[in-house]
């Protein structure tokens, strides 16, 4: 009998411990869900990030890549995960586009902005024009000039409808005053790879994707999407430069379930912090030419929250796409 009260007060007392008492997060491994293929920008920043990050929660954090609907699949499946911090989400700035196109289209949004909540940004690139080595187009003003010789018979590649390759080509185009034929793919990677293969003839990108093929003389550069000249691409004028009313950047940041337990989100912020100044992760970016543009949550917060109303007008103005 005495040994029965003691086990009832032992359980009793394990329930009243405060949440510090309990087993630290995280206690197994967590899963980094990247929403498009390998390949692309948030792949290529994701890899060395789950390493960085995995080093200091002393647990393994692994990517998981479930690309479809231009991102949407891979967001989805984080917005309905369950929020423990076992399941968390390296997205693109697409995650502000794809809600609002999805209402646009007259159905119902694959998730909501606020069924996620952000945890840190770690990058923050212009998208660049790009097209192959042996392209007649020496700039993005000879590209632009052919495409109005044959308006909407030159296609360009993307990672899908309203995504972060698809919007800056539209807002050039409104600039510009012509039109080119959109080929959707499932993410940069088979974005990049349909470039080089001659399947497509242009596309706006992270420079992160393409640096490879640039060094190795495959690819040419244009123009940027910046507002100033990219650090690595030196010579490469931004669009504003050549009078197009266009400006786009393709950041990447991480997220989890609305509703995660904050002791977990804490946790999580200290690793993407430790993450951000990690030499590792640093020079894995420096080899694509993608520096660090690390803000914390509230910062990230207050730039999510401006960028998503900016990218929402975007999407208005390009209407529907089916």
């Amino acid at each position: 009998m005495l040994a029965r009260y003691a086990g009832a007060a032992c359980a009793a007392l394990a329930l009243a411990l405060p949440a510090a008492a309990q087993p630290d997060y995280p206690t197994r491994t967590v899963t980094m869900i990247v929403p498009f293929p390998p390949g692309g920008v948030a792949d290529i920043t994701a890899r060395p990030l789950a390493e960085a990050m995995g080093r200091h929660l002393r647990q393994s954090v692994v990517v998981e890549n479930k690309a479809g609907a231009g991102g949407g699949v891979g967001m989805q499946y984080v917005a309905r995960a369950k929020a423990d911090g076992y399941t968390v989400l390296l997205a693109l700035s697409s995650i502000s586009i794809i809600p609002e196109a999805d209402r646009l289209l007259g159905r119902a949004p694959m998730y909501q902005l606020a069924q996620l909540e952000p945890i840190a940004r770690f990058t923050a690139d212009p998208t660049v024009l790009a097209v192959r080595a042996d392209s007649p187009w020496r700039s993005a003003k000879d590209m632009l000039e052919a495409a109005r010789r044959a308006p909407g018979a030159i296609p360009y590649g993307s990672s899908g409808n309203y995504g972060t390759m698809h919007v800056p080509m539209e807002m050039l185009m409104g600039s510009a005053g012509t039109r080119m034929l959109h080929v959707p793919f499932t993410g940069a990677g088979p974005a990049v790879v349909a470039l080089l293969g001659g399947n497509v003839d242009a596309l706006s990108t992270g420079p992160s994707s393409i640096m490879g093929h640039l060094k190795a003389g495959k690819v040419r550069v244009l123009a940027s999407w910046g507002e100033t000249r990219h650090p690595a691409l030196p010579d490469v004028p931004t669009l504003k430069e050549l009078g197009y009313d266009a400006g786009f950047s393709q950041w990447t940041g991480l997220f989890v379930p609305a509703g995660t337990p904050a002791p977990v989100v804490e946790r999580l912020r200290e690793a993407a912090r430790a993450a951000a100044a990690d030499p590792a992760f640093r020079s894995a970016l420096a080899r694509v030419e993608t520096p660090v543009q690390y803000l914390d949550q509230p910062a990230f917060r207050a730039f999510w929250d401006a960028d998503a109303r900016k990218l929402s007008a975007v999407v208005q103005r390009i209407g529907r796409v089916d």
